[in-house]
């Protein structure tokens, strides 16, 4: 029919596999015989020309965690600002930066997604996903221009503000990104998955642009200027992006039909969707996330960027300088993105599968390998078991791809399985229950890090 082709059938409110056949099941066939029919002119979606929505919620993906990786990746700049001279002394402030970041940046994340989901029906989508854009793009052109001012006299103030600008970074990221999953549970599955994917990518970019950073510029802050002005010129173009998202046939078609009216289940305009009704179905898949990503935070970023080269002392470039950014951050988030990205043509276990929650939990096995490995400063726990530089390498690759695989499985299945008209109250739930699993997680690092 011109070219069009018929709607994918993860719009209904169970999940299916990505195969267009006849078979529905009788709960289907319920619902179905609920729901008025629906205008013959919207039954088919036009293609994403050029996959322009897909690419604009890959770019959306990359925005939604590109603060907080532009904060943790940048390790040699916040060691600088926060030691007691200009050589890289040991100061409490500079030893557990990492650890303190990932605190506050996961404790207000939660209480921004409880308020988000309040606000699910009473406020647009629109209203919460621009004004948190604005809010991160103001408060990082403030940590912009703090890069060249001297804090040398106020370091503690500089560390309180700077976990305070995180935390106001996190919360505006953490409505943004639950805002737009939700939108993206109107839309096949193949856009949630850019959705999540790009998420990955922030970081993987972040990484890049420390490294290249360290190597083109001539000291720490002119280092750090160039990389936060990346991010403040990536946070421009989200805006940019998600304003042209409306004006796309593609994107207009699953907008319209995400606002057809269906009698017996649908929340009113002003009402809080039934939170109840969504935990039924999906708190098994709830619980994946939050067990993958605070297994995640435990070890990363924490533990991982201490892990120092066991040749550090041959002076090379590779163990001193390079070994941290490549070895935890960029290798890290390479395989974040390759195990995200292999949910595009790979979804097993299934939503309703044993086996997922079980591997979930095994992958817990590497919190205590990356602990012994060559952690440093090493204050209590003096046993180091993997003396050799490939070791944190090959776990660190084993974390990120299964944080990427065992976590995007669960969040593009949750809103998948509920009625239509709960999908978006269903991404800011699933993204709740990963962000719990963030903050339970960065406690739990920040006690280990002090530990050892």
């Amino acid at each position: 029919m011109d070219g069009r082709a018929p709607a994918h059938p993860n719009l209904n409110s169970t999940y299916g596999p990505a195969v267009l056949d006849n078979s529905i099941s009788s709960e289907d066939e319920e619902r179905e015989d609920q729901t008025p029919s629906v205008p013959l002119a919207v039954r088919y979606a036009p293609d994403d020309r050029y996959y322009l929505v897909y690419i604009i919620f890959f770019l959306m993906g990359i925005g939604a965690l590109l603060p907080w990786n532009f904060f943790v990746t940048a390790k040699s700049y916040w060691i600088y600002k926060l030691s007691s001279t200009t050589e890289e002394q040991r100061s409490d402030l500079s030893d557990y930066f990492e650890s303190y970041l990932t605190f506050a940046s996961t404790v207000p994340s939660v209480l921004c997604l409880i308020l988000n989901y309040i606000l699910v029906n009473r406020v647009s989508a629109n209203v919460r996903i621009l004004s948190s854009l604005l809010v991160i793009l103001l408060v990082f052109l403030a940590t912009t221009v703090l890069v060249k001012v001297d804090v040398s006299h106020c370091r503690l103030e500089f560390f309180v503000g700077t976990l305070a600008s995180v935390a106001v970074i996190s919360g505006a990221s953490n409505i943004f990104c639950a805002s737009m999953f939700g939108i993206s549970g109107h839309f096949p599955m193949k856009i949630s998955q850019a959705l999540i994917s790009g998420q990955a990518m922030g970081g993987t970019l972040s990484a890049v642009a420390s490294i290249a950073d360290l190597a083109l510029a001539e000291d720490v802050t002119e280092s750090a200027l160039a990389y936060f002005l990346t991010a403040d010129v990536f946070i421009l173009l989200c805006i940019f992006a998600y304003l042209l998202l409306p004006k796309l046939a593609f994107s207009r078609y699953y907008l319209m039909a995400a606002t057809i009216s269906i009698p017996g289940g649908g929340a009113a305009p002003t009402q809080t969707p039934p939170l109840r009704h969504i935990l039924r179905k999906t708190w098994v898949l709830g619980l994946s996330v939050f067990c993958v990503f605070c297994v995640t935070i435990v070890v990363f970023p924490g533990v991982l960027s201490g892990i120092q080269s066991v040749n550090k002392d041959s002076g090379s470039p590779w163990t001193n300088t390079y070994f941290v950014p490549l070895s935890a951050f960029l290798l890290y988030n390479v395989a974040d993105f390759c195990g995200r990205q292999s949910t595009a043509w790979l979804q097993l276990p299934g939503p309703t599968s044993r086996l997922l929650p079980t591997l979930v939990v095994c992958r817990s096995v590497l919190v205590p390998l990356i602990i012994f490995c060559n952690y440093q400063p090493r204050d209590h726990l003096h046993i180091v078991l993997f003396t050799h530089d490939v070791y944190p390498i090959i776990f660190n690759c084993l974390l990120g791809f299964t944080n990427g695989y065992l976590g995007t499985l669960p969040m593009i299945y949750g809103p998948k399985v509920v009625p239509r008209e709960l999908a978006e109250a269903t991404g800011v739930v699933m993204t709740f229950f990963l962000s719990l699993g963030l903050t339970v997680g960065s406690v739990m690092s920040l006690v280990i890090v002090h530990a050892i």
